[in-house]
């Protein structure tokens, strides 16, 4: 993608901050489409679903070709694998932390339990 990973990790996650184009996305990884054929659904102008497009092209989510008359979008897979890495990083750490914390309510637990011993017997 030619970013630092934080710079496109940004305008990814910017860009996907938009429902609509959450949508278009979605929509583009079932087939590449025509700016016409994404504005179907939506009741805005061919000129916002291309804004929409433009956004998501900056942001390295898609790209544009030529065929005949035709310039259909693509999705491009790659940047999930960008941001599927970030996020399982610190997925990674956050549950390092809960496993640290799961150990140290155990042992808290263990201090507060009573042993079923005879501590407490005289003889």
């Amino acid at each position: 993608m030619g970013l630092p990973a934080e710079d496109g990790l940004s305008r990814v996650f910017a860009a996907l901050a938009d429902p609509t184009r959450r949508d278009i996305v979605v929509r583009l990884a079932t087939a590449d489409a025509t700016v016409n054929e994404l504005a179907e659904p939506y009741d805005v102008s061919l000129q916002a679903v291309s804004k929409h497009l433009k956004v998501l092209e900056d942001a390295g989510l898609v790209t544009r070709s030529r065929d005949a008359q035709r310039r259909p979008a693509h999705l491009e897979a790659e940047v999930f694998d960008l941001m599927k890495k970030w996020i399982e990083r610190y997925q990674r750490q956050a549950e390092a932390r809960y496993v640290r914390l799961d150990q140290l309510l155990t042992e808290l637990d263990e201090e507060d339990t009573p042993s079923t011993g005879n501590e407490g017997a005289t003889t």
